[in-house]
């Protein structure tokens, strides 16, 4: 495994040794002996998630204020803009947002811890993700940043306007949000 620092030093990228042969591939997707040596954190994951989407579709930015997560993120098929932004009110980085393009060809895996709120765009046709989360998801403390935040201005890889849940429609600014300490 391979293990980058991104312009957050706490949100990592992660690239598993992949095996190549005529029958296809494998890799480790997780083991949590190699994830703790290579970047010091053991976390505890408590629920697996997957979801499905298509191209355009914008999920996020999502966090859990009274339960905050930590996710690792890849992309089972298809591509994905995966975004992460600092709501850690005492963080140097706090504010500021992270980008990282994942596939089901470059097999990388996106390590977001709590703190953070995560969203996604899907660049192809469609996409699966599976994200591993350190807490369970508890609609109760669900939040939502807004997408298109001015003061974030996430550079977003949008052709024409986003594909966009309800809730994730009207999330709060960041001078609006409930943030971590």
């Amino acid at each position: 495994m391979k293990v980058e620092t991104t312009a957050i030093p706490d949100v990592l990228l992660i690239a598993p040794q992949v095996f190549h042969d005529a029958r296809g591939f494998f890799y480790e997707s997780y083991n949590q002996v190699s994830f703790a040596k290579m970047t010091g954190l053991n976390p505890r994951f408590v629920q697996d998630n997957h979801s499905r989407s298509q191209r355009n579709v914008l999920r996020g930015l999502h966090y859990q204020i009274g339960k905050p997560q930590g996710k690792l993120v890849r992309a089972l098929i298809g591509v994905i803009q995966d975004v992460a932004v600092d709501l850690r009110r005492s963080s140097p980085t706090f504010g500021k947002w992270v980008s990282n393009i994942l596939s089901a060809k470059n097999y990388q895996q996106l390590w977001i811890p709590a703190g953070f709120a995560h969203g996604f765009l899907v660049l192809s046709d469609f996409a699966e993700i599976a994200y591993k989360a350190t807490d369970y998801y508890d609609p109760q403390e669900e939040r939502c940043l807004l997408w298109n935040d001015p003061d974030l201005a996430i550079a977003w890889q949008l052709d024409e306007s986003p594909i966009l849940s309800d809730k994730d429609a009207v999330g709060k600014s960041l001078k609006e949000a409930e943030l971590f300490v």
